[in-house]
């Protein structure tokens, strides 16, 4: 019974062939099998593609940005800022304490000279500040009156402009960066111009005028009618 099964075992073996032997077989089926596949695969990576490069997007991505739409087709010089732009939006408020103009210049306003306000890059916040035009007076001493000959351009003050007073020595400070400021010109038309190109918002302060009249001493005695002009303390 034995011998018959040895037997039996021999043939089976001799009849199928080895492993290493049916390996080639294995792979030429499993080659074909993959290449009769491949045009299906090609096709899919087609459509795929066209799809990626349409440039219409499909129906589940409408409204979103394709990857090419995001970047950007300029080169290095196209690339830099050119001013002025007037698209930018402009930040009202770099603080709490900051004011809300009332107008921010953007170059559309009349006039044949752009605005400096739009090319200078100074803060909005400026645009929304009063500036005081006036004539310094002169003052009480002896000196001469050179000063009360040009006219003056100041910031108003800045309500909430974190004022403090330092304790102990009394000194005042603020955050205001234009306390203290001051411009001279010319003549008031100067300054008004230059408010206006700078947008800023300004009230003109008149000087108030000295009336000399001349005096002399034969003048007391001069008549006039009514009572005496001359006043005695005693």
């Amino acid at each position: 019974m034995a011998s018959l099964q040895r037997a039996a075992l021999t043939m089976r073996t001799a009849v199928r062939p080895a492993v290493s032997r049916r390996t080639p077989v294995l792979l030429q089926s499993q080659i074909s099998r993959n290449v009769s596949s491949l045009p299906d695969k090609v096709s899919n990576t087609e459509e795929r593609r066209g799809t990626v490069e349409s440039t219409e997007p499909p129906a589940e991505f409408a409204g979103q940005a394709s990857t090419q739409q995001m970047v950007r087709k300029e080169n290095a010089a196209q690339g830099q800022a050119r001013h002025p732009d007037y698209n930018v939006q402009a930040d009202y408020r770099t603080s709490s304490f900051s004011p809300v103009p009332m107008r921010v210049m953007d170059g559309s306003e009349e006039g044949l000279n752009t605005p400096a306000a739009v090319l200078s890059g100074a803060p909005i916040d400026l645009q929304a500040r009063t500036v005081r035009i006036y004539r310094p007076a002169k003052t009480a001493t002896q000196s001469g009156n050179w000063h009360s000959h040009q006219w003056r351009m100041d910031w108003d003050v800045l309500s909430k402009g974190h004022r403090w007073e330092n304790p102990l020595m009394g000194w005042q400070s603020s955050g205001d960066f234009m306390q203290g400021t001051h411009l001279n010109f010319h003549s008031k038309e100067d300054a008004i111009n230059f408010a206006n190109k700078q947008g800023y918002e300004y009230f003109v302060q008149e000087p108030n005028e000295r009336k000399i009249i001349p005096k002399a001493y034969a003048a007391q005695f001069e008549h006039s009618p009514g009572k005496l002009k001359q006043v005695r303390t005693k």
